[in-house]
């Protein structure tokens, strides 16, 4: 992965709209004087880690076995809407965790409410320093660093290669080929589908990025929506078919039917991005070297979008800022880090991190049988010079991608957009943030 590679990253804009800024620095606490044990009495100090994320665990506690200073308390919460609650809860109440992972879409929400420390004195350098300039894009605006990057995640499709051998079906490389193989599969076995798709934001976002959407820009000191362009409205229409005509499952990401139908053969593919894959490995031992992964399906010339992607970062009211960035360094520059993620029994990590020197470490200690010897970290990072720039992520991201995902369910994904269109504009204005005409 080179940094110039990375320049294509879609990215939030350097510089928000003032106002977004003004909300940032006015919630924000000061930064706490709290070195490693420095202002616990010579103790060590005790943080709090939340994250949904795989192989942390792991990891955390290779940082805890090497580390005596600091000692740092791990807990699984959800991904999604419902660790976000969680998360903004807990700063709410005052009882912040010290460091946890945000996704690179909810770092300009949580930054203009004021949920995210000021990093840029304590990590400011450690990002211009270790990450390409696309993903530092992604943390870092109006001159401040919010997070740290964690990994990168251009979209990528997993097939069964055994199914697609049984079907007589070629991988597909564009959205018009992966439709005629949805039929064939449907044709050759009418209880088996392509793969599924779930009728969410985060899915829908990827897809039209790839397609060349930019759902936010900035203006000025203004925000402007467009999540119902020309580019979502064909992926939207072309997905939508794909449900009305039953090629694709409608079960919701992550739930118990999308993992059973995985399990079980039913879904031949998956959408997804290098992350993806220690969940498989874990949840499917007994399909060992019976999938492949493949660059995504493009409407004409290879294109990505980024599928997730998660950051670090210390939220509002922890006391501990020294020792978190302390650790948050660790867990992005120290082999021992992704060593312990890639090779941890229970949740094993295959994330692409951001950092360059540590994808060449998590490459190297990835277990390629999984997948027939084929190497998803070359793949993966030969992705990422596909990724279409000029995505920006707005700052009521929360709010869009639950309507949108309301407005899916009942009224189909064209009306999805539409929605999403309308909440994004009022919400940007309820918070107090200026909406461009």
């Amino acid at each position: 992965m080179t940094s110039q590679s990375l320049r294509t990253c879609g990215a939030v804009a350097a510089a928000l709209s003032l106002a977004l800024l003004a909300s940032a620095c006015a919630g924000s606490d000061s930064p706490a004087a709290s070195g490693a044990g420095g202002d616990n009495g010579g103790k060590p100090v005790t943080l709090t880690y939340w994250t949904w994320t795989s192989g942390a665990e792991a990891a955390t506690a290779e940082f805890n076995r090497t580390h005596t200073d600091i000692q740092v308390r791990f807990s699984q919460i959800p991904g999604g809407p419902d660790g976000y609650s969680k998360i903004s809860n807990a700063i709410k109440a005052g009882d912040a965790p010290d460091v946890t992972t945000v996704e690179y879409s909810m770092v300009p929400e949580f930054a203009s409410q004021g949920y995210l420390k000021d990093l840029t004195a304590s990590s400011g350098e450690l990002v211009k320093k270790s990450f390409p300039a696309g993903v530092q894009n992604l943390v870092t605006f109006g001159g401040r660093t919010w997070s740290v990057p964690f990994d990168a995640t251009p979209q990528v499709y997993f097939y069964r290669k055994d199914l697609f051998e049984k079907y007589g079906v070629n991988v597909p490389t564009t959205w018009d080929e992966y439709r005629t193989a949805a039929e064939k599969i449907k044709a050759a076995d009418p209880a088996a589908r392509i793969g599924s798709f779930p009728t969410d934001a985060p899915l829908q976002a990827t897809l039209s990025w790839q397609a060349g959407a930019r759902w936010f820009r900035v203006e000025g000191d203004a925000w402007k929506p467009a999540i119902d362009d020309a580019p979502s409205q064909k992926v939207a229409a072309f997905w939508q078919g794909m449900l009305d005509d039953d090629l694709v499952f409608r079960h919701g990401a992550g739930t118990p039917e999308e993992s059973k139908s995985r399990a079980d053969g039913t879904s031949a593919g998956v959408i997804g991005a290098s992350w993806s894959a220690g969940p498989m490995i874990a949840a499917m031992p007994d399909l060992k070297g019976k999938w492949g992964v493949a660059p995504i399906p493009h409407w004409g010339t290879p294109a990505s979008g980024m599928y997730g992607g998660t950051s670090f970062a210390v939220p509002k009211g922890s006391r501990h800022e020294a020792a978190a960035t302390e650790f948050i360094t660790w867990m992005t520059t120290d082999p021992a880090s992704m060593r312990a993620r890639v090779g941890a029994l229970k949740s094993p990590s295959s994330a692409l991190p951001a950092n360059p020197a540590m994808a060449e470490v998590a490459a190297q200690a990835f277990d390629t049988s999984y997948f027939g010897g084929q190497d998803l970290y070359a793949l993966t990072r030969a992705q990422v010079a596909t990724i279409v720039p000029g995505w920006t992520w707005g700052p009521v991201w929360g709010k869009v991608g639950a309507d949108f995902k309301d407005e899916a369910a009942r009224g189909g994904l064209p009306g999805a957009l539409a929605k999403a269109q309308r909440s994004a504009a009022t919400a940007i204005t309820d918070r107090g943030l200026e909406l461009a005409g």
